[in-house]
Order: structure tokens, then sequence, then C-alpha cells
């Protein structure tokens, strides 16, 4: 008979989990409480455009994610673009993230501008990260480029992704973003970046598929109220609609989720969750009739405005229309989080209209906004020892969520790479292998 295992999530990581069991002759069961796979990089109808909630691109690093393709047949789908990045100061678009771009911008002088080059080369250049994990992110930089280019260049990422945790984010997990970037390049003058023909979706379905076809089952619609734990196993998961027998849980869901649905945690467990904290994020996406600039992402610094950044989207992947997303991060109970979507709507309007005097009111085409409440988890100096073990003291129960990424962010390669490595080790312990 084979073995049943319950997936907590069908988000990338919860279908990795799922399409590597079922390759291995398992028998999973996904459990997701939204209507549909994908997580937060689910797409829906925007106006006519099949597109991802929240942005999503790909690196020539993502090595996990060529290989799920490859495995899909669906190899020829990504496609690449050479990119451009722009930095929106001095209230105007100046170009960014090549050596020509840093000599040229206006706002530093040259030796500022000779430190935050070297960071950045040795950035992309550094394989090891355990000696970054232990220092804040905000000080490591400031000793590389200096105070005056942090305040620049990095001071309002910073503290527009973080507010009141600005300064206490790893060093580590700065380092990954700026090596992934930087290594998805032809050259030191080119970017590249990749898109999905028909987004994320197309993947992500596929695997989706290939679960179902090979006797597995994802149910959608169906938040999961409780995991039974007795005797120091796990057997039972409870939803609305009933309870099912499993011989192993893997919960994929974010970590904050998973005291409320496992009531019975060993204390020390509850306590490392508990330390764990999330940045919620409202992106707010609209079409125009005009192009904002030829910029595939612009990082922000403007008084004005209370964003890192933006990414026009159809810069990477081809679209009838132009497209735009515009998060807004903010801490779960932070006030304006609650604040409606027509008033996150105005503020990008009035911001995209300031970056570009040609658009115009009428040149909204329609917009849409997303909220979610565990968008990114705040990596904190020392973080790769305060996260709990995936095969926590439980017989038959893993957890991760995108925390387990660190020090890399998220991404659906990060998500491949993670949810088919424990989905392995499941198979291992349930076969009785060493692991």
């Amino acid at each position: 008979m084979k073995k049943r295992v319950a997936v907590l999530g069908a988000g990338p990581m919860g279908l990795a989990v799922a399409y590597e069991l079922a390759l291995q002759g398992f028998q999973p069961t996904v459990f997701e409480a939204d209507d549909r796979v994908g997580g937060m990089a689910a797409s829906f109808d925007f106006a006519g455009i099949e597109i991802e909630r929240y942005y999503h691109f790909y690196c020539t690093s993502d090595v996990a994610l060529f290989e799920v393709l490859e495995e899909l047949q669906m190899g020829d789908q990504i496609q690449w673009v050479a990119t451009k990045m722009g930095y929106w100061y001095q209230g105007k678009f100046q170009n960014w993230g090549t050596p020509f771009a840093l000599l040229s911008f206006r706002g530093l002088g040259f030796f500022a501008k000779f430190r935050y080059g070297l960071h950045a080369f040795v950035s992309v250049k550094r394989n090891q990260w355990n000696s970054l994990d232990r220092r804040d992110a905000a000080s490591w930089i400031q000793q590389w480029v200096g105070e005056r280019a942090y305040n620049v260049l990095w001071k309002n990422l910073f503290d527009f992704k973080f507010y009141d945790q600005a300064n206490n984010v790893s060093a580590s997990w700065i380092w990954s973003r700026i090596r992934r970037l930087g290594r998805s390049r032809y050259s030191i003058f080119r970017e590249k970046l990749g898109y999905l023909e028909g987004g994320s979706s197309v993947v992500l379905n596929a695997m989706a598929k290939t679960v179902e076809s090979k006797g597995g089952t994802i149910l959608l619609d169906m938040a999961v109220t409780e995991v039974e734990v007795s005797n120091s196993s796990i057997r039972t998961v409870k939803t609305a609609r009933g309870k099912q027998d499993f011989d192993a849980v893997v919960s994929t869901v974010p970590l904050p989720l998973v005291p409320r649905i496992m009531p019975n945690l060993p204390q020390e467990i509850r306590i490392q969750i508990e330390q764990i904290t999330n940045i919620a994020v409202v992106c707010v996406i609209v079409k125009l009739k005009k192009s904002l600039s030829s910029n595939f992402w612009v990082n922000t610094n403007d008084n004005r405005m209370d964003i890192p950044g933006l990414v026009e989207y159809s810069n990477l992947r081809p679209l009838d229309d132009h497209v735009v997303y515009v998060p807004f991060y903010l801490p779960r109970d932070h006030a304006s989080f609650q604040d409606l979507d027509e008033t996150f709507v105005l503020k990008v309007q009035n911001y995209l209209k300031m970056m570009n005097s040609d658009i115009e009111d009428e040149d909204f085409l329609t917009s849409s906004v997303s909220r979610y409440q565990y968008a990114q988890p705040i990596c904190s100096p020392g973080f790769a020892q305060k996260l709990p073990p995936i095969k926590i003291p439980i017989d038959g129960l893993w957890i991760a969520d995108t925390s387990y990424y660190y020090p890399e962010d998220r991404g659906l390669s990060e998500s491949f790479a993670l949810g088919r490595k424990i989905a392995r080790s499941v198979v291992q312990e349930m076969s009785g292998e060493s692991l």
C-alpha cells in the first residue's frame, strides 16, 4: 500500500513536496485554504492577462527551477531578457545596476562610488555566508560604503521594507540578494532575467497535474483546522469537512500559523516559532496605456513616497499593456495595513504621475490590490540558529516555510529545492533507510 502523506499548503514549496513524493511512489494529499495553487506565486485574471498576484522573475542561478522545467518538458518556456534597473532619486530616474551607471550617479562623490562598487563586486564573488550570519546588514553595508552612500542608496530600502526592524536584518540575507542578481548577467554591463511564458502558474499547474496523475490529491478551499499529535506522533488532519489519517504530515504554511493548528507542539519548538516575525505586504498592480520608464526594477529614495521601489513587469515579460507592481511593505499591526484598497491605488497613481509627467489619469486602465500577512520573514542576525529543525521531534512531522531558504530570499527555485529535499527526507525515514 502506498504511504499517505498530508502536505499543508499548495504554494511552490508544498507543490514541490507533493511532486517529489508522487514521483517516489507515495500518495500525497495537499490541503490548500486558497481556491488555487501557487501561494504568493498564484496567478489571477488581471483584465485579460494571466499574471501573478506578486511579481516573480528568474535568475540564471535558479538551478532547481530549471530541473523541474526539464522534467516537465517545459524548458523552452522560460525566456531571457536583458533588463535595466533604475534609481528614482532627486526627483528623476537615474540609471542603475552597472559600473557606468554608478559612475554617472548624481548624489555621491567618486570615493563613495568606488567603495559602493567594491562592496558589490566582493559580494558577488563571495561564496561563504556564515561569517555574516551574526552581523546586521545596516552596519555591514555602512562599513563598506560609508554613511553617505548608505543614506542615499540603502536606508530608504531598509526603512520601507522593515520599519522598526531596519537595523535587525542579517548581513547574510542582504548579501545573498546582491549575489543572486549580480550573477544573473551577460556581463558586468548587462543584466539578464527570465520569465515563464504564461506566468508562474504554467509550471505550478503542471506540477499539480503530475501529482494527481500519479494518485495524489489536491484539495482546494480546504483549510486545516488542526493536526492531532498523540503519543509524540502525527496521525490525523482535521478540516471543516472532517478528518483523515496519514502516515506523515509536511507543513509548508507560514510558521506563525503552525502553533494554531498544532496546539500540542513541544514547548521548545513553539518558543522558537514565536520568535520568527514577518512583514506584511499590500501589493498594487496597475495597467497603464503608457510606459513608466524603460526599467524593470526601480529603487526609490523620495521623501514623498513610502515605498522601497517598484517593478515595471512588462519590461521583462512582453504584454499588450504596461503593467507595474508597487509593493507597500508594512508590519502586520501597522495601522495603514487596514487602509482601503482605494487609498493604496490613489497613492500609486500619484507616485507614477510624479515620476513620469506624461502619465495622466486617463492612462490608468485598471488596478488590483493583494494583501498577505506573511510576505517576508525578518531574517535577523543569527537567524540560522533561531529556526527550529525541519524534522521536529515528533514522529512523522516536518515543518518549513520560506524562512528556511535563509540566507537566500524567496523564489520558486528555492521553494522547489527545499520542498524536494524535504520530500526525500520523508521517503528515507518512512522507508526505514538511514538519513
